[in-house]
């Protein structure tokens, strides 16, 4: 087996045992704007089966492959799938063979990180659009060779960042180009929870459900363990990123978005496993500083074992201006004076499931309904 570094580079010059057409435009079809879209979702246990049920439900959408290498999650998938649409996708626990159907016009990647470049990558090659969660990849390089494939083939990218599609999101922008808190300098973004131990693993059998070797795919092997899959594997670093990629990857791109910023000048970034001894490879605790060259800095401040919240908000974004302050979050936005005086609110009544995000504003919704607009219409 390859290492990663090599597996992701040749995703992007080779073919990785794929057959694929060397341009998209002559694999892909050709799509107008009330064309039927068909889709294959990629790992569907959790959040997977919840982006799979937003395709299902959106205008002229067919799932016709269900790809997951735990068969039992396929079987569930596929039921769920003949009770929205009234019929059954292929189920494929190999996604290279999903690659191969010529019909196939969108893949949706809920795998976990390890898999979102490479899978982007070859979906690209094979002339699919892709729909990724975040983040777009296992390491910074990664992201930049998904650029480098997406400019290549010309096809539609967009990551799982929901709240880019959400109203409060759009508020604040409306609010910041108005000139309401001034010049925005500074973004705060935190996140809080209670997650468990998740103890330490023991060596077992695969269960007879899970291709464990597809699951690794293009990381290095270990040994299979009892506290890996389906979730654990976020706090372990051969395929996870931790919590600061997990959830404070929707707090930093709005801050980001809002404070009109790119690449930092500066990064400094500390902390810890200070609440539980398990196997979390990561920190529980962590405490990061991004500075830009153009006067202005994001904090972010994660404690993911300790469930305090921070303006009574388990995770957020607060945008610090010389007028005033906002702060937004998938369930509401609001606006401060200099003093701290709320001065307007917008909220949902929705709880905030953070394996679903469905229902929050159909924040899902609108974001997959922004990736079908762009395949169909060019939309941004």
């Amino acid at each position: 087996m390859p290492t990663r570094r090599k597996f992701v580079k040749n995703a992007v010059v080779g073919s990785i045992g794929l057959t694929m057409a060397s341009t998209a435009q002559s694999y892909g079809r050709i799509l107008g704007s009330n064309d039927r879209i068909h889709v294959g979702v990629m790992g569907t246990n959790s959040r997977g089966h919840a982006l799979a049920k937003v395709f299902m439900e959106s205008d002229n959408v067919l799932i016709t492959s269900i790809c997951d290498v735990d068969s039992q999650v396929i079987e569930k998938t596929s039921a769920t799938a003949y009770d929205i649409q009234g019929s059954k996708p292929m189920g494929e626990k190999d996604i290279r063979k999903v690659l191969e159907s010529k019909d196939l016009d969108l893949l949706v990647i809920a795998a976990p990180d390890h898999w979102h470049a490479p899978a982007t990558i070859m979906a690209l090659q094979a002339g699919k659009h892709v729909y990724v969660e975040k983040p777009c990849g296992h390491n910074a390089r990664e992201g930049e060779l998904i650029i480098e494939a997406q400019k290549k083939y010309g096809l539609v990218v967009q990551m799982g960042n929901q709240q880019r599609s959400g109203v409060f999101a759009a508020t604040a922008i409306k609010d910041i180009k108005d000139g309401v808190i001034g010049t925005p300098y500074h973004a705060r973004c935190w996140y809080s929870n209670k997650r468990k131990s998740i103890g330490h693993g023991k060596v077992v059998a695969v269960p007879g459900n899970l291709d464990f070797e597809l699951w690794q795919g293009p990381a290095p092997r270990e040994q299979y363990r009892d506290n890996i899959v389906h979730y654990n594997w976020h706090w372990f670093k051969n395929w996870g990123t931790g919590e600061i990629c997990n959830n404070g990857t929707h707090a930093l791109d709005i801050a980001r978005w809002l404070l009109k910023v790119e690449y930092p000048t500066k990064v400094t970034s500390g902390g810890g496993r200070y609440h539980v001894e398990d196997d979390w490879e990561f920190p529980d605790t962590q405490n990061t500083i991004f500075e830009f060259g153009d006067k202005k800095s994001i904090s972010w401040e994660s404690v993911s074992r300790n469930g305090m919240p921070t303006y009574g908000q388990m995770t957020g974004t607060l945008i610090q201006g010389t007028k005033g302050n906002l702060m937004v979050n998938t369930n509401g936005y609001r606006l401060y004076d200099e003093s701290g005086k709320q001065i307007k609110e917008l909220l949902s009544d929705t709880v905030l499931d953070t394996a679903d995000l469905v229902g929050i504003n159909k924040l899902s919704h609108h974001h997959a309904a922004n990736t079908l607009n762009a395949i169909r219409q060019g939309e941004t």
